[in-house]
């Protein structure tokens, strides 16, 4: 199974991203938006998950959760992977103060490590807290873009849990759907 350990920016945050990006999205061929209803800030990816490992890899995150707190966070400006001038994906950052990116960051170390400690090693390198809005097929030169992505500042949010989720892909070339697992709570209330 591919998994992954997500937190949801509320609909009213995710609302007015779209409502941001919805007159630039006819602005470039060479883009594949991100659906809105599959918006989520990536904690840990784990591409291989034995099925029988889900409920160790959905325990192993609630514990983690449960260690941290909530915290203010707010989607702000962007960026690309891998960069600029060979841009392969759009993303808009997390952002809502300096403890709030210690809080983010200290939370997806804590995930990611309990999640290779369930049985389930997570993917991918340093953490970088995006949302992805979309990517493209071939890479480009993004700059217009960033500075786009840069004017966005949404409204505040409280990030108050964690979510699982499964990812999977269904046939006829249509875009991965995702279904949650499980939802967590940060500071371990229900």
């Amino acid at each position: 199974m591919r998994i992954f350990a997500a937190i949801v920016p509320p609909d009213d945050a995710l609302a007015d991203l779209g409502d941001f990006l919805e007159p630039r999205r006819d602005a470039g061929p060479e883009l594949r938006w991100t659906d809105p209803s599959l918006w989520h800030v990536t904690l840990a990816f784990m591409a291989d998950v034995p099925e029988r490992r889900l409920d160790d890899v959905a325990l192993a995150v609630a514990e983690a959760a449960a260690a941290r707190e909530p915290f203010a966070a707010r989607l702000h400006a962007g960026g690309a992977f891998p960069h600029a001038g060979d841009a392969r994906v759009l993303w808009v950052g997390v952002d809502g103060g300096e403890d709030s990116l210690d809080s983010l960051s200290t939370l997806a170390r804590g995930v990611r490590s309990s999640c290779a400690h369930a049985g389930a090693t997570p993917e991918g390198g340093g953490f970088t807290p995006h949302l992805t809005v979309a990517r493209a097929r071939h890479p480009f030169e993004a700059t217009r873009w960033l500075r786009v992505l840069d004017a966005y500042s949404g409204p505040d949010w409280t990030a108050d849990e964690v979510t699982l989720f499964a990812s999977h892909a269904p046939s006829g070339g249509r875009p991965r759907q995702y279904r949650p697992v499980a939802t967590m709570p940060l500071g371990g209330e229900e």
